[in-house]
């Protein structure tokens, strides 16, 4: 019986331990600042942003027209977004060893402010945020993008 309870023990550990190294995979970037009416969108379930969230590839980042949201992933890239900006997280693989080097975002609306982190540093041409009416590939540091009211959305199709 000992033996049974101490082998279920120890697949337990190994499957906990699993799931947080499955977890920290997925891992992109983290939440550093939130204000209202902020969410975070995944697998069609919303959230309320907070500092701290971890984000992952396929997350909907929106904020509401009081909101707005700070965003560092792991690459240093920093996304501040102003009210009313939904931007989806669509790629994002940084393994500088591996030569896996790619950040493709979906910007609907809004306004953001975007300071290039590593990926551009080291694969510019990887480094892509997409907007209605045009692709951006940053070759420098730091740009800001508004989208005005009336254009077709990318995600929501507001």
């Amino acid at each position: 019986m000992k033996k049974c309870i101490v082998l279920g023990f120890i697949v337990s550990l190994l499957w906990f331990n699993a799931l947080a190294w499955c977890d920290e995979i997925a891992f992109v970037g983290i939440v550093k600042n939130v204000a209202p009416e902020a969410l975070i969108i995944r697998n069609d379930l919303s959230e309320n942003a907070v500092i701290g969230n971890k984000i992952v590839v396929g997350d909907l980042l929106k904020t509401g027209s009081d909101g707005s949201m700070g965003v560092i992933l792991k690459d240093d890239t920093v996304i501040s977004m102003g009210p009313n900006t939904e931007i989806l997280i669509q790629t994002f693989l940084f393994e500088p060893a591996k030569g896996d080097l790619s950040f493709i975002a979906r910007m609907a609306k809004g306004t953001i402010s975007y300071i290039s982190g590593q990926i551009t540093k080291l694969a510019p041409d990887s480094v892509h945020l997409e907007t209605p009416v045009a692709t951006i590939g940053p070759r420098g540091t730091h740009f800001l993008v508004q989208i005005e009211k009336g254009k077709t959305g990318l995600i929501s199709g507001e």
